[in-house]
């Protein structure tokens, strides 16, 4: 069984109690993650981290109410997640978020009509003021298609702060991104959490990404993704270029690289 990871002595907002994932029925199931116990208090941002095919997506796809646990449960404020809703707002990998027939602001206004019920003149008026937030004032009345990937990014981080949710979800935003824009947006996207406070549970496979972004970083081994380990992120420690920094670092890739050699002997000996 495994043991649940408490990060805060707060009530949490989110938990995870022995969840379990599985693809498939019968004897050809695949478990994609295993006994994973977490509790993530309001305002903490946890990262998921781990190798390709660790369940990092899956279990964000969980707690996103797209995808129903095998074993275990998960709650929100203390009621089971069994369907999507607004107080759970995503953010993935792909540009192609947008709908590409609304402007930037009509894209964000119409997600503030539908999910929070606001008429058209106080959804406007947010969805401005967050557009703004991101730095494409600009850009407010240009279609999707006319965007960069780094400016459509910002576009659905826009929309998923101004619906304020509970919880952000956040499914290796910027892995598609150049170098530099990467960056660039992690900086962004730790500013904007500072000042709102959000509670984030974020997935990645990069290093240095889970020490810039986290309050705490949840590693997970592969196939299946099993708790690893869990490192919290002090604020010092987030500065790039300081020794803290590249310390975690090294710390997170001697970890994950144990884990992996410790999966794959264990993989040797049932083989």
């Amino acid at each position: 069984m495994g043991v649940a990871l408490r990060m805060a002595d707060t009530e949490p907002l989110l938990s995870l109690e022995n969840v379990t994932l599985r693809y498939g029925q019968g004897a050809s199931a695949v478990t994609a993650v295993e006994d994973v116990s977490v509790d993530l208090a309001a305002g903490d941002r946890l990262v998921l981290l781990g190798p390709s095919g660790c369940g990092k997506s899956s279990l964000l796809r969980a707690v996103g109410g797209f995808q129903p646990v095998d074993a275990g449960a998960i709650r929100l404020r203390g009621a089971p997640v069994g369907r999507p809703g607004p107080d759970r707002m995503a953010v993935f990998q792909e540009f192609d978020q947008l709908l590409p027939w609304r402007t930037v602001l009509g894209n964000v206004r119409y997600a503030l009509q539908r999910g929070r019920g606001l008429d058209r003149a106080a959804a406007e008026a947010r969805a401005r003021d967050w557009i703004g937030r991101v730095g494409l004032a600009r850009v407010m009345d240009a279609h999707p298609h006319t965007l960069s990937g780094g400016m459509k990014q910002r576009v659905a981080i826009a929309r998923a702060f101004a619906l304020e949710p509970d919880l952000l979800l956040m499914d290796e935003p910027f892995a598609a991104l150049d170098a530099l824009t990467r960056r660039q947006m992690q900086d962004e996207l730790l500013s904007l959490c500072e000042q709102t406070g959000a509670t984030v549970l974020f997935v990645t496979h990069a290093i240095d990404e889970a020490v810039r972004v986290g309050t705490h970083v949840l590693t997970l081994s592969p196939h299946p993704g099993r708790m690893a380990g869990l490192a919290a992120i002090p604020a010092a420690a987030r500065q790039r270029g300081t020794a803290a920094f590249a310390q975690l670092e090294a710390t997170l890739q001697a970890g994950l690289l144990a884990t992996e050699a410790h999966t794959e002997e264990g993989a040797r000996r049932h083989g």
